[in-house]
């Protein structure tokens, strides 16, 4: 049931923060706290079907803010990367489907037995050029997403928001833009020019919000936790953000064995509250639109 007087009009609960849940579960637990959007992965819309997912979606009055994931294409030409293009086209597809104005894309890490890294980056580069025009037809936008430099080597060869941008705006392509996810990104010391940057460029496409807690967890992608049980300042992280410009939802994304092994709709209750008190308050518009001058 949802709670009075929380501020839910841009929250988006991301379905791998209740990743045990069925999509249908998923769908009804987050409208019932009120929660307004929901971000989609493609495994569980697999599970259902892409036409009974997007039944479903559209049934609960849900609107989708992203679609998980595309991209893990850093293989040589070959079989296996004709392969990995061919299934981002059709995850290009499905966020159509879905209604998902976006596609989060994660660029994928070294092949294996491979250490050429700057190598890896520039097949990125490429496959997003190919991808490009497709996604543009379909109206739907890549959003690339640096991910902490812990995983380079396993998840995605692109760790920097700078870096991000770089591939983003390497052809002119106005279809690709770039996630911002707290969790991956609060450490970067160059975080609040890059942020700006992405603010003038218009490449925004998606913003996540998790917490970074220690002591790391055995498996580093399960580090994570819902905005406020960790390390992050996230209020000053949606300053900035608000300051770049940006209007559209915000996802929380956390991936937490306990968070994962708790109650779904609980879960959704605590998204909400974090999002109403540590998010919400922060995201005000400023006169005029995207700032001049940075507000900490």
């Amino acid at each position: 049931m949802a709670v009075q007087g929380l501020k839910l009009d841009r929250c988006s609960l991301n379905q791998a923060t209740i990743k045990k849940a069925s999509l249908a579960t998923a769908v009804s637990v987050t409208a019932a706290s009120g929660i307004p959007a929901i971000g989609l992965w493609r495994e569980p819309v697999a599970e259902v079907g892409l036409g009974r997912a997007a039944k479903i979606v559209r049934d609960s009055g849900l609107r989708v803010s992203s679609l998980c994931r595309g991209g893990y294409f850093t293989s040589p030409d070959g079989p296996l990367r004709r392969a990995e293009i061919d299934d981002n086209l059709r995850a290009v597809d499905e966020a159509a489907e879905l209604g998902a104005p976006v596609l989060v894309i994660v660029a994928g890490g070294l092949p294996r037995g491979d250490r050429d890294l700057p190598a890896a980056r520039r097949r990125v580069s490429d496959a997003l050029a190919e991808l490009a025009p497709y996604a543009w037809d379909a109206g739907v936008t890549l959003a690339l997403e640096p991910l902490h430099p812990m995983y380079v080597a396993d998840r995605a060869v692109v760790s920097t928001l700078g870096q991000a941008l770089d591939l983003a705006t390497a052809h002119g392509s106005e279809e690709i833009g770039v996630a911002v996810d707290t969790f991956h990104l609060w450490w970067d010391p160059d975080l609040e020019g890059q942020l700006y940057r992405a603010g003038v460029e218009h490449r925004i496409a998606v913003y996540q919000v998790a917490d970074w807690i220690t002591p790391i967890a055995a498996d580093a992608l399960l580090a994570r936790g819902i905005p406020g049980d960790g390390h992050i300042d996230v209020p000053r992280f949606t300053r900035m953000i608000r300051n770049s410009g940006y209007s559209g939802d915000v996802e929380c994304e956390v991936f937490r064995q306990d968070i994962w092994d708790a109650d779904p709709a609980a879960v959704a209750m605590r998204v909400a509250a974090a999002h109403s008190s540590l998010v919400a308050p922060f995201l005000e518009p400023i006169s005029g639109g995207r700032a001049d001058t940075w507000i900490n």
